[in-house]
């Protein structure tokens, strides 16, 4: 009669606990431990541990008592006891070690064991609950019923967590890449509405100019004619003057011109070394790098772009020009070539040591029409852009006190 009374009360305790057993998503270990102290509370046992098993190495997930930073490490489960209920996947009932050692060993200072795997509703064993007496002890069958009815619980958790682990994982990949589709769209509609907008631009520009360069032609026919004439000095001066306004005027109808309309690349295998050693001499002669040295570092190998030739010395004329603007006499703008940082790419670099350009300034130096200089046109920058990008390059400025002025026009290399 006691003996129905004690089991039923310990069936009633084991519902309780149960019941009191509150799982959320993503917090597995408070709930381990509760199974853990739960069932070391409804045996009577020192100590009970939930322990999650994967190639042949042990965690404690979960303890009734406090063991420290034991909980973080991970164990061999080669020779123990629960290495044989992860193994057969049955539960493990052992009443004295020190009499029994064919199962494995307990830990140090504990005689009975009870030994229940995780069995996830898919597969194996994923782990056990443990449980561990200082003395000898038998397991009734009832007791064995609570363990496992406790593992049930404690394996449905594990299983969701991870479940739940991976879906998260999965969820974050998924934001990863719709951000990174949007973003690709997002500059895919972009470049659209900016080709359309240059086309739009480009369109109009040409019969601007067209309608501009007519006249103008005209007049600076005129104005030459003037110089014929026996001219007083003063006359001649605004002559001079009309004449230079006159080529701005014409120059600037030019880059406009190059940089509005569409750029339609006449592709080729170039050698960049070649490219650049051939265009120093007209780098050398420009009015703008009189008195200056210009310094061209080659690579050491052979570099091939798949490019316009054309359109890649009007990057370098337009560059090295406002490096050697930004220089005094007697300095140096170097070229080089750099490719160690970029294993698919190749950088030519065009380097001043002038005045630092303000952090302020540089964003805005490949706006169209934004100039610092007094009487620049503001398209230079502008076009290097558009033909770099136009390459499938990239383009960039840096520039400090300490470094001077670097500009980057980095190009993919040729396969």
């Amino acid at each position: 009669m006691f003996w129905k009374w004690f089991q039923w009360q310990q069936e009633r305790q084991t519902m309780e606990i149960l019941s009191s057993l509150s799982y959320r998503t993503g917090e597995l270990n408070s709930y381990l431990k509760e199974i853990a102290s739960g069932v070391s509370q409804l045996l009577g046992v020192d100590w009970s541990v939930v322990t999650l098993c994967q190639e042949g190495l042990e965690q404690v997930l979960a303890s009734s008592i406090d063991i420290g930073d034991a909980a973080n490490q991970t164990y061999s489960l080669h020779g123990s006891l629960t290495s044989t209920v992860v193994k057969t996947g049955q539960t493990l009932v052992v009443q004295d070690v020190r009499n029994c050692n064919d199962y494995g060993e307990a830990p140090e200072g504990y005689c009975a064991y009870l030994g229940v795997p995780l069995r996830p509703s898919h597969g194996e064993a994923i782990g056990t609950i443990c449980s561990f007496h200082k003395k000898p002890r038998k397991f009734a069958p009832t007791e064995i019923r609570i363990a496992e009815m406790f593992a049930e619980r404690a394996a449905t958790a594990i299983d969701n967590y991870y479940l739940y682990q991976q879906q998260r994982r999965f969820n974050e990949m998924l934001e990863e890449e719709v951000a990174k589709r949007t973003e690709e769209l997002r500059m895919a509609q972009a470049k659209l509405v900016e080709r359309e907008r240059l086309a739009a631009i480009g369109e109009f520009a040409a019969t601007i100019v067209h309608e501009i360069r007519n006249p103008l032609t005209t007049i600076k026919l005129g104005l030459n004619g003037f110089k014929r004439l026996d001219l007083s000095e003063l006359d001649r001066e605004r002559l001079d003057l009309s004449l230079d306004e006159a080529n701005r005027l014409e120059r600037l109808l030019r880059e406009i011109l190059l940089y509005a309309k569409p750029q339609t690349l006449n592709l080729t295998k170039i050698d960049l070394n070649k490219l650049i050693s051939e265009t120093l001499e007209n780098l050398r002669n420009m009015p703008e790098a009189i008195g200056r040295e210009i310094e061209f570092i080659t690579a050491d190998s052979a570099v091939k772009v798949i490019g316009d030739e054309d359109k890649l010395k009007q990057v370098l004329i337009n560059i090295v020009r406002n490096g050697c603007e930004a220089i005094a006499r007697g300095e140096t703008v170097t070229i080089k070539l750099e490719t160690c940082r970029f294993p698919d790419k190749i950088c030519i670099q065009i380097h001043n040591g002038g005045q630092p350009i303000s952090p302020e300034v540089l964003p805005k130096l490949t706006e169209p029409f934004y100039t610092t200089k007094a009487s620049g046109t503001g398209l230079g920058l502008a076009i290097v852009k558009r033909i770099i990008d136009a390459h499938g390059g990239e383009f960039c400025i840096k520039s400090s006190a300490a470094e001077g002025t670097t500009v980057s026009a980095i190009l993919p290399l040729a396969a």
